[in-house]
C-alpha cells in the first residue's frame, strides 16, 4: 500500500474530479490514474465515484486504484464493486481487497459473509486472512460448510493465518473435504501447529489422491518437525510422482531421519539431477556416517549441484564424527 503522505497542490483534486465528469471515458481513466498519484484519503470519495462509471474500463482503473488505499472506506467501496457485472472489474476489487491492513475493514467485511455471491464470499474471506483478526474465526470456521469449495478454501486460509491450536480440528476436518484444493490448503496451514495431531493429519494425507496434495503433506511434515511419522515420509519415496518423492527426500532430512538413509541413499543413482541433489542434501542433513561411501561414489556425478552437495554431505558426515 502507498504510505500516505501531505498532498501539496489539494486544489488539483478539484481538477481531477471534473475530468471524472468528461464525456470521454479515456479521459476519466487518465483522472482515475491521477488520484492515485495524489497519495491521499482525499481521493477515496472520487475513487468511489469512478467506481460506479459507467465505462467498465473506468470502473476497472478504479478498482486497481483502491488497492493503494485503506481503512473502512475503502473496504465498503470494493465490497460493492465485487458484484460488478463486468468479471475483470469485480476480480481487481477482489485483489484490492486482498491488500487491505487496517484491522477496523474487518467491521465492514465480517457481516458480508452471508451474502449471496460466493465469489463474493470468498473474496471477503481472502481479505480477512491478510487482517488475522480473531473474530474472523467463527465465521470462518462455519465457511468451512459453504457449498462453494473456493469458499471454503478461502476459510481454510484465514483459520490457518490466525494461527489458533484452537482452530486445528478444523482444519483436520478440512483435510478431508471432497475438493483437493480445499484439502490442499489444509494441509498447508497445519504448518502452524507443530504437534502429533497436525503431524499425523499430514502423514495421512499422504494417500491423498492428488499428487499436488501428497506433496505439500509430504513438505508440511518437515515444517511440523514431528519425526514420528516419518515412516510416511519413506513409503512416500515411492510415489508415482517425482514431486513428492522429492518432498519427502527434503523432508526427511530436515527431521534427521536416521532410519530412512538406506532408503535415501538409492536416490543418488536417480535420473533426475534435483532428486540425486536432495537425497545428498538430506543426507548431510542426517549426517550418518553410513552413507559416506555412498557419498564417495557420487563424488563425481555429471551434475555440479550435485557434486557441489555431495561435498558439503560428506563434510557434514566430518564434522559430526570429529566435533
Amino acid at each position: 500500500m502507498t504510505a500516505f503522505e501531505p498532498f501539496e497542490a489539494f486544489g488539483d483534486l478539484d481538477e481531477i474530479s471534473e475530468r471524472l465528469q468528461s464525456p470521454d471515458p479515456s479521459v476519466r481513466r487518465l483522472a482515475v490514474i491521477e488520484l492515485v498519484e495524489t497519495s491521499t484519503d482525499e481521493a477515496v470519495p472520487l475513487l468511489a465515484r469512478a467506481a460506479g462509471d459507467a465505462d467498465a474500463g473506468v470502473r476497472l482503473q478504479a478498482a486497481r486504484a483502491l488497492g493503494d488505499f485503506d481503512g473502512l472506506d475503502v473496504a465498503k467501496v470494493l465490497t460493492g464493486i465485487l458484484v460488478d457485472p463486468e468479471t475483470g472489474v469485480a476480480q481487481a476489487a477482489a485483489d484490492s481487497l486482498a491488500e487491505l491492513r487496517d484491522p477496523a475493514a474487518s467491521a465492514i467485511l465480517l457481516p458480508l459473509l452471508d451474502h449471496s455471491s460466493s465469489f463474493a464470499r470468498a473474496a471477503i474471506l481472502r481479505a480477512l486472512k491478510a487482517l488475522q483478526v480473531s473474530a474472523s474465526l467463527g465465521p470462518a470456521v462455519a465457511a468451512l460448510d459453504d457449498d462453494d469449495p473456493a469458499v471454503r478454501a478461502q476459510a481454510v486460509g484465514v483459520i490457518g493465518y490466525l494461527k489458533l491450536t484452537d482452530a486445528l480440528p478444523s482444519l483436520v476436518h478440512a483435510t478431508n473435504d471432497r475438493h483437493p484444493d480445499v484439502r490442499l490448503a489444509a494441509v498447508d496451514a497445519l504448518s502452524f501447529a507443530r504437534n502429533e495431531a497436525a503431524a499425523q493429519a499430514a502423514a495421512d494425507a499422504l494417500s491423498d489422491p492428488e499428487w499436488q496434495v501428497r506433496a505439500v503433506a509430504a513438505e508440511t511434515i518437515g515444517r511440523i518437525g514431528q519425526a514420528s511419522v516419518a515412516a510416511g515420509l519413506t513409503v512416500a519415496l515411492n510415489d508415482s510422482y517425482w514431486q513428492v518423492r522429492q518432498k519427502a527426500l527434503q523432508s526427511l532430512g530436515k527431521l534427521r531421519v536416521r532410519g530412512a538413509v538406506g532408503a535415501i541413499v538409492h536416490f543418488l543413482d536417480d535420473e533426475l539431477p534435483s532428486l540425486r541433489k536432495d537425497a545428498a542434501a538430506a543426507l548431510g542433513e542426517i549426517a550418518d556416517p553410513s552413507a559416506r561411501d555412498a557419498l564417495v561414489a557420487s563424488a563425481r556425478d555429471n551434475d555440479p549441484d550435485v557434486r557441489k552437495t555431495v561435498s558439503w554431505a560428506l563434510q557434514q558426515i566430518e564434522a559430526r564424527a570429529n566435533p
